[in-house]
């Protein structure tokens, strides 16, 4: 099972949260239109999209766009001529895509560098957006994209998938309601097995590749394979290594279990082990945050912790006691990846589809709950019946998870303790860390000041 399959949704030992009935809204277009969706990225997760929206009854697949022409044809014939289903419209460049009168809505799937840029322009546009994971590259674009999705008023949904399962939902109900006492701390595992990328050189732009395009916002680079397909990942311009990938997933569950939304304190250590190659980004890290908690008792505070793993590792107690290795992304001979929370009645340990608590001196098996949901169809229903609540994945809450993976990497690439204002979303009296809040774009692939 990848992250992208998604099964029936079951509850065990709490309640089930109740679906929200879809009407149609009076402005949508009629009872039996579909919404057409563009898929702007079609390597790797976009076509995880692109079959998922095509399963859907209210959707279809009207439009993808891609800088790398050369994926068009195996995708049409296998997604689209092969099951029988229309061609979709071709696009290179997004901003002729957000020209189309017909698209309703946009699934932003690129490189983590143009996630808000896309996504800001598409609702300048009038487009629904459902944007990937990190919903931003810096904390700055996650501020601007937030501010634009409140003023055009379209449906926005951050790609923080696990916030439609219901084994997220029912977990996050059973710690607010106080069942697990005073959750003090909270876990991020994310244990990918990652091998070296090596190292590539710099070599000419392949044939059909728009390079322009693909940089976008990032500064100006030459072409080499281990700064495209994939491994963008590990490179600052690009990507934000693996807390940004895989771990910010485990960090919204980390902080939605806490409650909390910024730190005041950040802390973060690790390096680049064991190769020498292209990579920038730690492929080990451990970060802290710290959090008020005027509630709470002892020091008033919450600590959210977070680590990245990438070789050979133990399985730190993620599952459940009768829980065995199983064939998908989160818990595997390689991956081990998923949330533990810690309060003053007992501890509770999640992976993507099941949480059990555990209570008590003795650790007594208590409440657990499990279940998958669909955020495809989430976001399509929520377009349909023009209700942002039925698009899980609130933008706002997904910008709050992605900055403190972003407070985390500017702790690390500065190797000290910082002080940050969650109020004013400034570090305390420190200009160096604050202009790794932004970066220096690329005219014209500007996120602009006023959106």
């Amino acid at each position: 099972m990848n992250r992208r399959e998604f099964g029936k949704k079951v509850i065990t030992g709490t309640a089930g949260i109740a679906a929200a009935p879809l009407l149609l809204s009076p402005g949508w277009k009629g009872a039996n239109d579909r919404v057409n969706v563009a898929v702007i990225g079609i390597r790797g997760q976009g076509r995880d999209h692109i079959s998922s929206y095509s399963g859907l009854k209210n959707a279809r697949v009207a439009a993808l766009c891609d800088v790398d022409s050369n994926l068009f044809g195996g995708i049409v014939k296998n997604y689209f001529t092969d099951k029988g289903l229309e061609k979709p419209k071709i696009y290179t460049d997004m901003r002729k895509l957000f020209d189309d009168k017909d698209i309703d809505a946009v699934s932003v799937v690129t490189p983590n560098h143009w996630h808000a840029l896309a996504s800001i322009w598409a609702l300048q546009a009038g487009k629904h957006v459902s944007v990937e994971k990190p919903c931003c590259h810096n904390f700055h674009e996650g501020q601007k994209l937030v501010e634009a999705a409140e003023k055009y008023g379209k449906i926005v949904q951050d790609g923080a998938e696990q916030r439609s399962n219901p084994c997220a939902q029912t977990m996050a109900d059973y710690l607010h309601k106080g069942n697990l006492g005073e959750v003090y701390m909270a876990k991020g595992l994310c244990y990918k097995w990652r091998d070296t990328i090596g190292k590539t050189p710099d070599e000419p732009v392949p044939a059909g590749v728009d390079y322009n395009l693909w940089l976008g916002p990032a500064p100006e680079r030459p072409f080499s394979k281990n700064r495209f397909h994939y491994n963008w990942h590990w490179n600052w311009d690009f990507g934000n290594g693996d807390m940004g990938n895989q771990g910010v997933h485990e960090m919204d569950i980390a902080r939605w279990g806490l409650g909390v939304t910024l730190p005041s304190k950040i802390s973060s250590i690790g390096g680049h082990f064991m190769f020498d190659d292209d990579q920038q980004t730690p492929n080990d890290l451990i970060t802290v945050f710290e959090f008020p908690n005027p509630n709470g008792g002892g020091d008033k505070k919450k600590i959210l912790q977070f680590e990245v793993r990438h070789w050979i590792t133990n399985r730190e107690g993620i599952v459940s006691d009768n829980q065995q290795p199983g064939n998908n992304y989160m818990f595997s001979s390689e991956n081990i990846v998923g949330n533990l929370f810690y309060g003053s009645k007992g501890y509770l340990t999640k992976n993507v589809n099941e949480w059990q608590s555990f209570l008590g001196k003795e650790r007594v098996a208590g409440e657990k709950g499990s279940g998958l949901g669909d955020h495809y169809k989430n976001f399509i229903d929520a377009i349909v019946a023009n209700n942002q609540d039925l698009a899980m994945g609130n933008i706002r809450e997904g910008f709050y998870s992605c900055a403190l993976m972003h407070l985390g990497n500017i702790a690390y690439r500065l190797g000290r303790t910082l002080e940050f204002d969650p109020v004013k979303m400034k570090f305390i009296n420190d200009p160096q860390a604050d202009a790794l809040l932004t970066r220096q774009y690329r005219s014209p692939f500007v996120v602009p000041e006023k959106v």
